[in-house]
């Protein structure tokens, strides 16, 4: 079965690149109307000029995710340029390598910003928009394996932040029920991306020592193999449409097997 998301209007946050232009590009592909919001605006144009030859309907905004009112400003252009929202991705995130014992509290706290609060308040604005337009909606965040088990040293404010991710997803679901709202969660494991290929920020190892742990790391994986973005915009796909309209508060690990080694 083909899954088509015609007439549907959708918000992919983070999507000028890997893991977000993956959900976009299959959104774009599936038929619907999409918006790339993106804290690099050269970036987000490129990403939508890229998708021109799937659909007419992609366009681009500039916006950082930490900004209080983000969610506000995402879902005003949205409906200034498509008149409707019926799907949101909160896929926006950093994740810096830091050891907890060398975390300096600005640090934390931008993770936090952007990884969790400024994911619930865009979320916020799109299900207030979603119930004022009475169609309901699909809330589709990413979170991380890491919500579940760490991956390496240094990530303990990413992972604490994409542990609230998943219980965020699971309180928001239980609110919007009633408004026909569904709200589910990806959990990514090791995806292939532009990020991936280079040391995270604020780590002192060498990319020839990244590229061993990502090795390390991917000989694990039952499947034999990292991740796509693809990989995770077919799973976006299937939340975002009708077959999942009896899914909600759960979060889907995409992750090739690798929590059962």
């Amino acid at each position: 079965m083909s899954i088509k998301l015609v007439g549907k209007v959708a918000i992919v946050t983070g999507g000028a690149m890997g893991i977000g232009f993956g959900i976009a590009k299959r959104f774009a592909e599936a038929g619907a109307k999409v918006l790339i919001a993106d804290i690099d605006a050269r970036q987000a144009q490129f990403a939508a000029d890229n998708l021109s030859n799937l659909s007419d309907y992609v366009i681009a905004m500039q916006v950082d995710i930490a900004e209080e009112d983000a969610g506000k400003k995402i879902i005003a252009k949205c409906i200034e340029k498509f008149n409707a929202i019926d799907i949101l991705v909160n896929n926006a995130g950093i994740f810096p390598q830091v050891p907890m014992l060398e975390m300096a509290p600005d640090l934390f706290d931008k993770v936090y910003r952007i990884n969790l609060l400024g994911l619930a308040f865009t979320a916020k604005a799109a299900a207030l928009k979603m119930i004022e337009l009475g169609k309901g909606g699909k809330i589709i965040n990413i979170a991380s394996i890491d919500a579940f088990h760490p991956s390496m040293i240094g990530l303990a404010a990413y992972d604490a932040s994409k542990g609230g991710v998943v219980m965020f997803t699971k309180s928001l679901a239980l609110e919007l029920g009633k408004h026909g709202i569904n709200v589910n969660a990806i959990a990514p494991g090791t995806i292939q991306t532009e990020g991936t290929s280079k040391p995270l920020e604020g780590s002192n190892l060498t990319k020839e020592q990244m590229e061993k742990i990502m090795d390390d790391f991917t000989k694990r994986i039952p499947l034999g193999r990292m991740g796509t973005p693809d990989d995770i915009a077919k799973v976006a796909v299937f939340l975002a449409s009708s077959y999942s309209d009896y899914i909600t508060g759960e979060t889907i690990i995409v992750d090739g097997g690798i929590l059962l080694s």
